[in-house]
């Protein structure tokens, strides 16, 4: 019951502002923007003839890879960082000067170093998710208290099970914030991406279907599709927040 009020109050929104577009549309008698029906429609064309599927799986795919390749990097530099004071001294500053650079700002780069194919994507997806993931793994260790670090020096524990069982379950919550934010920057540098250089994915659907016969039910249709993607992807984050082994800092 408490769920079913939860996500009463969200689809009654969308419900009135589904209406209010269909409503614009109609009186406006736009003769280019779709109504939701249109929308809908240009979908299931997308579903029976199998494109929708290779392009969100060919998206799917470049940001599935290019945020492992920055956890692989990011989660150990950060706990390294954290922990030695030299290391966050040096590399710091770095990072924080590349952090603020966009990654849109990449792309020229990225077709000059990559080509246009499935590395261009992956590489701008890892540069827009990995610094985040330094930057708050880095902090999460600074905010461990001490008392945790304390106890295990008293047992005589060695560095490798310190990490394993004190720093790591401890800093866990903002590792797994960082992933969230990162996920959500690299969902939106794979479009913008696919947009430029590629001929497959969500964001090429949006440009070839503007410029073959302006198709914007098929524009619209991509928009939401994306929208909804990432508020799955969102959700799947927020899921792995609650899990009792993330919450092991703050044991209830």
């Amino acid at each position: 019951m408490d769920r079913l009020k939860r996500l009463l109050a969200p689809l009654l929104l969308l419900t009135a502002l589904i209406a209010l577009w269909w409503v614009v549309v109609v009186q406006t008698e736009s003769m280019i923007f779709p109504t939701p029906l249109q929308v809908v429609t240009g979908t299931l064309e997308l579903v029976e003839d199998g494109t929708l599927w290779e392009h969100i799986g060919a998206s799917l795919f470049r940001v599935g890879t290019g945020f492992g390749l920055a956890a692989l990097v990011a989660l150990p530099l950060g706990l390294w960082m954290g922990r030695v004071d030299a290391a966050y001294i040096t590399l710091n500053p770095v990072f924080q000067i590349l952090r603020p650079i966009s990654p849109i700002a990449w792309i020229p780069l990225a077709i000059l170093w990559f080509g246009v194919g499935n590395l261009s994507p992956i590489f701008l997806i890892f540069i827009a998710a990995v610094f985040p993931m330094i930057v708050q793994t880095a902090a999460g260790v600074h905010t461990i208290e001490r008392r945790y670090l304390r106890a295990a020096e008293n047992f005589g524990v060695s560095r490798t099970v310190l990490f394993r069982q004190v720093i790591i379950p401890a800093v866990l919550p903002e590792i797994i914030v960082g992933m969230r934010i990162s996920l959500g920057v690299a969902w939106l540098v794979v479009v913008a991406a696919e947009m430029i250089a590629l001929r497959s994915g969500l964001g090429y659907l949006i440009m070839d279907s503007r410029n073959a016969g302006n198709r914007y039910d098929l524009v619209v249709a991509g928009m939401i599709i994306i929208g909804i993607i990432g508020l799955l992807l969102d959700g799947i984050m927020r899921r792995l927040e609650g899990l009792k082994s993330v919450r092991w800092r703050y044991g209830r």
